[in-house]
């Protein structure tokens, strides 16, 4: 479940009086409802295959191939149409979340990114529905902590311990009623547990003259609605039963994305 706190509610705006009045409108508080009815993929895994590199100027190039079992990339989920939301055409596909960065989204299992070395890094991969709702039963994700050394060779490290939490949606442009109307948010935690009198998941949205925290304590994937048109942002905060941030490596992460009725998008 999740409760919503700081909401600025009486925003007014004021609409063109190009013909006989002005007219004011009130917007709308922003809230958050349950996702659905989505269907189960039981049995889905993905697991890390081969990882391969080579050298790139002063960084490496890494590629990463998986193996996907009992789920079909490039497949357009069944409930799709019905869930009348953001969708990719290109069909289901993995999630591929690296330091909590924006996902790239893979149609096919392996993908290639460049790094530099002496650096640590921490992947998460899932499989994705194909209007980018995550798959969350435990098979179908997976954690590689690793390092790139001296040499440019990937070296794995420990498997974190620590609870994380990894932003998916809202991600990217989304233009028209019907990818702006039910705006999918999703998020992925690791090594926790989220519940009413445990750890949590904070989320603050921030867009034009509304600055909203919802706390979430239930890990399933939501829509949002009623949010302004421009660039809002959520910060994802991982906290205690007591609302303190948890420290830790990916414990906390802010992405901003674009809402617009239309073309052109703003700046």
């Amino acid at each position: 479940m999740f409760t919503a706190c700081g909401e600025e509610a009486s925003r007014e705006e004021t609409a063109d009086n190009m013909d006989t009045q002005e007219t004011v409108m009130k917007a709308t508080p922003i809230n958050m409802t349950e996702v659905k009815g989505s269907p189960d993929f039981f049995g889905a895994t993905i697991l890390l295959g081969d990882i391969s590199t080579k050298p790139d100027d002063e960084n490496v190039k890494v590629t990463f191939n998986f193996n996907v079992k009992n789920y079909a990339l490039k497949k357009q989920t069944e409930d799709a149409a019905s869930k009348m939301c953001n969708n990719s055409e290109k069909g289901q596909h993995i999630h591929f979340i690296l330091d909590n960065e924006p996902y790239a989204a893979l149609y096919d299992p392996t993908h290639t990114v460049s790094l530099a070395k002496n650096t640590e890094h921490y992947l998460l991969a899932f499989l994705s529905r194909s209007y980018h709702e995550s798959l969350k039963n435990k098979e179908a994700a997976l954690m590689y902590h690793f390092k790139i050394d001296e040499k440019g060779k990937v070296v794995k490290m420990d498997d974190p311990g620590t609870p994380m939490v990894f932003y998916s949606r809202p991600k990217g442009d989304y233009i028209g009623e019907d990818n702006t109307t039910n705006l999918l948010f999703d998020f992925y935690p690791w090594n926790t547990e989220l519940s009413n009198n445990g750890n949590k998941v904070l989320a603050r949205i921030q867009a034009d003259n509304m600055d909203t925290t919802m706390t979430v304590d239930k890990w399933q994937a939501y829509f949002l609605h009623n949010l302004p048109t421009g660039k809002p942002k959520i910060t994802l905060t991982l906290a205690d039963k007591d609302g303190n941030k948890i420290d830790g490596p990916m414990t906390e992460v802010t992405r901003e994305f674009t809402l617009a009725h239309d073309e052109p998008l703003p700046q």
